[in-house]
């Protein structure tokens, strides 16, 4: 039972050091992707942050099984998307794009991190508030970090 129990944890583990290198993209100065295009993903998963909220507002109170399932599986992709937030942040543009050397660092860096602080609220709670102000804090941070206004198809 224990060899079973420790060969379980360790199968777990490199798992989530597997999972969570290869969701990230590299750190090495490859040129592939671009700011606008993170930009457009944090944008998607806060529409998506979004929806859910909407969502969970239609099925609070209800008692029936089927929307209990699925109540909690729209906190679960809120959840996973404001996550994928805050990794973009950390991985992209915190490690690679916002430079310590730039006039406009600190504006970037307080940026970054309200979207950041902004995702954290967005899974905390399922009022669509939360989505609206992580948008405009996203939109913030485009504006602090490319200079000019931003110019997305995106739309609720």
């Amino acid at each position: 039972m224990n060899r079973f129990f420790a060969s379980t944890v360790f199968s777990l583990a490199l798992a989530v050091i597997f999972n969570s290198v290869a969701s990230a993209h590299c750190q090495v100065p490859c040129g592939i992707y671009d700011a606008q295009m993170r930009f457009e993903r944090m944008l998607e998963d806060e529409h998506t942050i979004s929806k859910a909220q909407i969502e969970l507002g239609k099925l609070a109170g209800s008692t029936a099984a089927q929307d209990i399932n699925q109540a909690i599986r729209w906190v679960t992709t809120k959840e996973e998307h404001a996550s994928n937030i805050q990794s973009i942040i950390a991985t992209y543009f915190m490690t690679q794009q916002i430079k310590t050397d730039d006039p406009a660092y600190g504006k970037k860096l307080m940026a970054a991190h309200k979207v950041m602080v902004m995702a954290m609220k967005a899974k905390q709670s399922a009022d669509p508030a939360t989505a609206k102000a992580l948008e405009d804090s996203i939109f913030d941070f485009y504006r602090a970090f490319e200079g000019k206004e931003p110019a997305f198809d995106h739309q609720h």
